[in-house]
């Protein structure tokens, strides 16, 4: 059976770093997980009660394909809440997670064959996305003096479209009000369209996150129930969109998926008052931000952007490996910790980066950075014994 040229895209390398490290624990070891962006903390308890509450009352099935009326309301309430923008709920799309958002937004934004710009280092699956929809990502590198974020002057000529990412995965870094400012002048003057990924607000660490809602209606904003509200299983996630874009996107829903899984729905309801449990979480990963900070550098892995949100850390790691897929091959194999290469981000200059991702408990994140620095520490010393023999 013959096989698409679309169907032939990328693996998604943390993907096959999570089979990897899962090998190794059925093999008995003990695997400190610092390579998915997954949180270690459940769905909020008001999620699993309302949701329990729900399959004992009535029947799930179908929803709209919009999503429930009072989640929409709800996410336009969070808008209100979070950046002091009035929402219409009409505008908000709740979708099978951010995946399928952004699978709605390049299909009704854009023609096969168009280009479609993103900053690298970035999420690998845009571009996998994009090339199965038979559309040309046009990737472009970000910079570590700007904190691996896009300048408006960096954006390619003839392009349709442009994805930014605020925090950012992978390097957790932030566009401020102005920086985002600029780039949404940028496309509205040259009519490209702008994919907002904010999936990761919520979880900051100083200033918050600033919605591109804040700016302009012009945007195609994709968020999740994935990070900070620690539903990644789930797959619930929402989009918000110009007026003119609900329908188009409506009918593709409704061909695509029929409707978000409304069991997610229900829980994900719930969740947008569990405040006080998410933002216990976060104190969390800021705990952890910070012995990041502190230890990985004493290890070894000083070149890094300090993350503003998220939960990753980003660091060039050229003066100890060419290679990052091997090199986290071996840190797996030797010290027992699970880490992304940069491959997955930048396919020019990731062969020199590692990701490492925080969102585990703390007695974990300080049993990982313990293994680094172990690790780091006899590799280098390894290195200085074959470069006396050599001498």
């Amino acid at each position: 059976m013959r096989i698409s040229s679309r169907g032939i895209v990328d693996p998604f390398i943390v993907m096959d770093v999570m089979e990897a490290a899962r090998a190794a624990e059925a093999a008995g070891r003990h695997v400190i997980h610092m390579e998915v962006g997954q949180p270690a903390t459940p769905a909020p308890a008001g999620a699993r009660r309302a949701l329990s509450a729900a399959l004992d009352s009535a029947p799930l099935g179908y929803t709209v394909a919009l999503g429930l009326p009072e989640l929409r309301a709800g996410i336009a309430g969070l808008y209100r809440r979070w950046y002091g923008v009035d929402l219409d709920p009409g505008r908000v799309i709740v979708t099978s997670g951010s995946s399928a958002a952004f699978l709605l937004a390049f299909t009704a934004l854009f023609e096969a064959g168009d280009r479609v710009a993103l900053g690298e280092p970035g999420y690998p699956s845009y571009r996998q996305i994009l090339k199965a929809l038979s559309l040309v990502p046009i990737g472009f590198p970000t910079r570590p003096e700007d904190r691996y974020q896009p300048r408006p002057e960096d954006i390619p000529p003839g392009v349709r479209g442009l994805i930014v990412a605020s925090p950012a995965n992978p390097s957790g870094t932030m566009l401020d009000h102005s920086a985002l400012s600029a780039i949404t002048g940028a496309t509205a003057e040259r009519g490209i369209a702008l994919i907002s990924d904010e999936i990761y607000h919520g979880l900051h660490y100083g200033d918050r996150a600033v919605s591109a809602l804040e700016i302009t209606g012009e945007v195609c904003v994709i968020n999740s129930f994935s990070k900070y509200f620690s539903m990644t299983g789930w797959r619930i996630g929402w989009m918000v969109v110009p007026e003119a874009l609900v329908r188009p996107v409506e009918r593709l829903a409704q061909n695509m998926f029929i409707c978000p899984p409304h069991a997610s729905q229900v829980a994900a309801l719930a969740a947008l008052d569990c405040v006080d449990e998410l933002e216990a979480n976060r104190a969390v990963y800021s705990e952890n931000r910070r012995l990041m900070l502190e230890e990985l550098p004493k290890a070894g892995f000083d070149r890094i952007a300090p993350p503003d949100g998220a939960f990753y850390i980003y660091a060039d790691v050229s003066e100890h490996t060419d290679d990052s897929l091997a090199f986290a091959r071996e840190i797996l194999h030797e010290a027992g910790v699970a880490v992304t290469p940069g491959l997955d981000f930048d396919p020019e200059r990731g062969s020199r980066t590692l990701r490492f991702s925080y969102a585990r408990s703390t007695e974990d994140i300080r049993e990982g950075l313990s293994r680094l620095s172990a690790f780091m520490e006899t590799r280098g010393a390894g290195r200085s014994k074959r470069i006396g023999s050599a001498l």
